[in-house]
């Protein structure tokens, strides 16, 4: 199969993709949307309830292993289905458990199944794309996730004022359901012979596990946990902090990923203007988020803080994209891209397991001063990090 160059061609299924990914978001950052509601609701702990958010990244980010290694060898088309129809039962599963447990329960295989989202649409757009085409539409598939959030922000405060928490997940799965059938009338098959190597393969694990790897992937962790833990957490410490309602306090979410589409954006421009190295592209982020945390430290009401939340979370978006999303296309003559793809998307969510029950013991323990100030450490040491590595990069991958 040729790759697609004629520019509708490139656009319907760069539409498709964003679509999908949305939808994904749609399927699991809903949770987070709702647990500010669903503590005042049900009465349980916010420990009590991240701990289903921190299972289900804990099982997406081993399902990443395994989705990554079947995305080089299962019609990535046939993976996604599997996903999208798995996340629909879980998200109808929701409204039904009777306590903590059995959410916990539900919301970590709903993990697993999200796990089938990513890989394969690395998969697809090496599949169906040239490099150029590939980083364009990268970027618009990233802002499917910041589209599928702000859509919850936005809709989860009228179903808790209307209805209850309950319907954000009865609302995710008719998306995720209508998702499944529009992939399955519209998305392609792409060859699955491996592309070939201009030097002799080498296995996923040499490529990944040298020094230099092993240190990016400890900053991609740091920027998971900063990434959907700030996420996650947000509207709660707005409202604990400033006295606000669950309604209003979700609704600032909103401003979340308006910040992460422009990060996005600019992670893209920043990576060109870098001659195509990651490294120091997503450090310049990573100064960003240190701006942020200092603002939320500094600044004396509800806007100074949601506006620092969202640069911080924008910026993360940012070096995500980078890391992420740009970073794999220099694998793809490795034949290993999907397996690559799917073991760095899995330290982002080793972060996110963290982060998001360790954020709520710590707010629990010593408040939300003593917690942004782990946020502007982490936000230091993930920069730094990167920075060490980029003479390791360089040599690996001279131009």
């Amino acid at each position: 199969m040729e790759k697609l160059t004629e520019k509708r061609a490139v656009s319907r299924y760069t539409l498709l993709l964003s679509a999908a990914y949305m939808v994904s978001y749609l399927t699991r950052v809903n949770f987070g949307a709702v647990i500010y509601d669903m503590v005042l609701s049900t009465g349980y702990e916010k420990s009590a309830l991240s701990a289903a958010v921190t299972g289900a990244f804990i099982t997406y980010g081993a399902g990443q292993f395994v989705s990554g290694w079947l995305g080089d060898r299962v019609q990535p088309k046939r993976l996604m289905l599997f996903g999208l129809l798995l996340t629909t039962a879980m998200n109808l599963l929701i409204p039904i458990c009777p306590n903590p447990t059995a959410i916990t329960a539900v919301w970590c295989v709903n993990g697993f199944a999200q796990a089938f989202m990513w890989p394969p649409l690395v998969r697809l757009m090496t599949g169906l794309f040239d490099e150029e085409n590939y980083r364009r539409c990268s970027i618009r598939v990233s802002w499917g996730s910041s589209l599928g959030t702000m859509a919850l922000y936005l809709i989860s405060p009228i179903l808790i004022s209307f209805a209850n928490w309950k319907a954000m997940f009865l609302f995710s799965a008719i998306c995720g359901i209508a998702m499944a059938i529009l992939w399955v009338k519209t998305c392609p098959l792409i060859p699955m012979a491996p592309p070939k190597a201009k030097e002799k393969q080498s296995g996923a694990g040499a490529t990944l596990f040298t020094p230099m790897m092993l240190c990016v992937m400890v900053s991609i962790v740091l920027m998971g946990a900063l990434r959907d833990g700030v996420t996650t957490w947000m509207p709660t410490y707005i409202g604990e902090t400033y006295n606000l309602g669950a309604a209003v306090a979700t609704l600032t979410g909103v401003a979340l990923p308006v910040f992460a589409m422009i990060c996005q954006k600019l992670s893209a421009v920043i990576y060109g203007k870098m001659n195509g190295k990651p490294l120091p592209a997503a450090a310049s982020f990573c100064a960003l988020a240190v701006a942020a945390c200092l603002l939320i430290l500094l600044g004396s009401n509800a806007t100074a803080s949601v506006l620092g939340a969202a640069m911080l979370t924008g910026a993360m978006h940012g070096t995500n994209s980078v890391l992420i999303m740009l970073m794999p296309s220099h694998f793809r003559n490795t034949g290993h891209v999907s397996t690559i793809s799917g073991t760095l998307n899995a330290c982002v969510y080793i972060g996110s397991a963290l982060s998001t029950y360790g954020f709520a013991a710590l707010s629990e323990s010593a408040g939300w001063g003593g917690t942004i100030l782990l946020w502007l450490g982490l936000s230091v040491a993930c920069g730094g990090i990167l920075l060490l590595c980029i003479p390791g990069w360089n040599k690996k991958f001279p131009q």
